[in-house]
């Protein structure tokens, strides 16, 4: 954060001279970000909102996790993969019955609720068989609210800096906007609550 409250002005008028071209720039900063899972997507998302606005920042980090993640997903299925698994380790096992039972609504939920980190989501369900297309729409969808949320966070500290004021994580995830999460996920579980308890057909 320190960075990018000595860097503002200089990011800022990059992006007003290079239009498109940081547009797409930070898309593909973003997505090797993801693809390479390497740390600092937190950050990555709220310069988005910070340089873009909560809006277009919100879009084009929707856009460079997306592909991110679908890069990754691809590594995994590779003979890369054999690495990755071995990183995802145990914590697959947690995770298998809930991609067996409905993928689309379990990757929802923990696109939503990070349950389990970013990278293991990511990589997980190429080991399990869960299809390219459920991936990528429990991506895209699940990761709406939370970019939205933390671009929305980085287009408000630009008036922080102007206040010499200090910013902290802490303060991101109030009462309301958990609780917004929270239930978001309750709505992707829906569908897995419906299957259990439907009566079968006669």
């Amino acid at each position: 954060f320190d960075a990018l409250r000595v860097n503002r002005a200089i990011l800022g008028a990059f992006v007003a001279e290079q239009g498109v071209i940081a547009v797409a720039l930070y898309i593909v900063i973003y997505a090797t970000s993801v693809a390479l899972s390497l740390p600092g997507a937190l950050i990555l998302t709220i310069a988005g909102g910070l340089l873009f606005g909560q809006w277009f920042g919100s879009v084009y980090v929707v856009f460079g996790a997306t592909l991110g993640a679908i890069g990754v997903f691809s590594i995994a299925k590779t003979a890369l993969g054999d690495a990755l698994r071995r990183r995802a380790g145990p914590t697959m096992r947690k995770m298998e019955a809930g991609f067996q039972e409905n993928a689309l609504s379990y990757l929802l939920v923990l696109r939503l609720i990070p349950l389990f980190p970013f990278f293991l989501v990511n990589i997980v369900p190429a080991f399990l068989g869960v299809k390219l297309r459920k991936y990528v729409i429990g991506t895209f969808l699940g990761i709406i609210p939370g970019s939205f949320v933390y671009a929305t966070v980085g287009a408000g500290l630009g008036s922080i800096f102007d206040q010499n004021g200090e910013f902290t994580l802490t303060g991101i995830l109030t009462p309301e906007i958990t609780a917004a999460l929270v239930g978001f996920a309750v709505l992707a579980l829906l569908p897995v609550v419906f299957k259990k308890f439907r009566k079968p057909e006669n």
